[in-house]
């Protein structure tokens, strides 16, 4: 690790660009870096001056450690009343015939399935479907904590429940505290996308703004929950919205310390109202993840999502920042592979992620969904693994 910090030093000191030098020298000292900075990050910065940078604060925080957990996907319907131009999961609830939308039997009925198998987390997010309303979804929680009590629910966007609270007349605060009662553990990050008007206005216009989405977390953290944040990133944005968008973050994280993970999403361009923008390249990919790791000095842990990125490049991000990669998914996510990301059918046993984060020389380590942690498979051998029930 000497050696390492001594590279990392020598390579800041030796720096032709004052201000990346600079910004350099603030990220050793863990002073925290401004917005023009960061901005600055992404128009000045190379691959590798940023990837060392980010590498280095990952590894500070975390060592060689990598997270992943076994969790499995709800999505109850597709149908949805918003009308996103980037995506191409969701369809008009007026043509509901091209959709999908499951009961909550059917929906029991796929928790069921994995009775008896060492899954910790059930992630259920999905489309806005009007008959798919607050009393709907309090009664599938509380469904699945009576069958299962120990499965930790992460469910539903602000864009999900800003529509359920609205319908029900329900404040964010009470909303939210009847949906904790009824089971709900902690919020994922989607809905997000960009927070600046300016974007939002082009590619999500009628869904809950920026400020509604920080009150749900707000909300939910005051609730002594946990949540996580994303960033849809590559497609009509800028550098300095990204940074205003984390700049948000920060702030929040600041006040409340309630997330636990920020995961850029790349943004795909199959079949979707923005199928004209080119997807970012593998180089825009990693500058992204590794300013995140140096902006967000306040959030513990930045994710990977391996469905989106792919199997190789979710291995190249844990040398720009990057120390968890999601977990073993199970092949009902459908967001992003209706959008053409690298993986069509997203799953993975443990065995297989073991190998992805060991193939790399990192330490896998399955969590819990607040990073409790569960157990390091580094000194497990693949056979022992692959044999064990209770290991894969």
């Amino acid at each position: 690790m000497m050696n390492q910090q001594s590279g990392i030093e020598a390579l800041v000191a030796n720096s032709k660009d004052e201000q990346l030098k600079a910004i350099g020298y603030k990220v050793l000292n863990k002073e925290r870096i401004s917005f023009d900075e960061g901005v600055l990050l992404f128009e000045k910065g190379s691959l590798s001056y940023l990837g060392a940078l980010a590498n280095c604060v990952r590894e500070q925080k975390h060592g060689n450690k990598t997270y992943f957990n076994r969790n499995f996907h709800i999505e109850p319907t597709n149908l949805c009343v918003f009308s996103c131009k980037f995506c191409a999961y969701s369809k008009l609830y007026a043509h509901r015939e091209e959709g999908w939308e499951l009961s909550i039997p059917q929906m029991l009925d796929i928790v069921k399935s994995y009775d008896g198998k060492p899954v910790t987390e059930v992630h259920i997010v999905g489309g806005v479907h009007p008959k798919m309303d607050m009393a709907f979804f309090i009664e599938l929680l509380k469904s699945i904590k009576a069958h299962r009590p120990e499965l930790h629910i992460k469910a539903f966007t602000p864009v999900e429940l800003d529509y359920m609270f609205r319908k029900a007349k329900l404040t964010t605060e009470e909303g939210m505290k009847l949906a904790n009662e009824a089971g709900l553990d902690s919020l994922p990050g989607g809905g997000a996308e960009i927070f600046h008007p300016e974007i939002r206005t082009q590619i999500c216009e009628d869904k809950v703004d920026a400020d509604g989405w920080l009150s749900i977390h707000e909300a939910a953290h005051k609730l002594g929950m946990h949540s996580n944040a994303t960033l849809l990133y590559g497609h009509v944005e800028k550098y300095w919205h990204r940074i205003d968008h984390m700049e948000r973050l920060r702030q929040l994280q600041d006040k409340t310390g309630g997330f636990n993970t920020f995961i850029p999403l790349k943004f795909r361009n199959k079949d979707n109202d923005m199928s004209y923008v080119h997807e970012s390249s593998v180089i825009e990919d990693m500058k992204m993840y590794a300013v995140s790791r140096l902006y967000l000095d306040n959030f513990p842990h930045i994710k990977s999502y391996w469905p989106m990125l792919g199997r190789q490049n979710a291995q190249l991000s844990l040398s720009f920042g990057v120390n968890d990669i999601d977990g073993t998914i199970d092949d009902t996510t459908k967001i992003y592979s209706m959008a053409g990301s690298e993986e069509q059918s997203p799953a993975m046993n443990t065995a297989q992620l073991v190998t992805l984060i060991k193939q790399v020389n990192r330490q896998p380590v399955e969590r819990g969904t607040l990073y409790n942690e569960i157990r390091d498979y580094s000194t497990i051998e693949l056979a022992e693994i692959e044999s064990n029930p209770l290991l894969n």
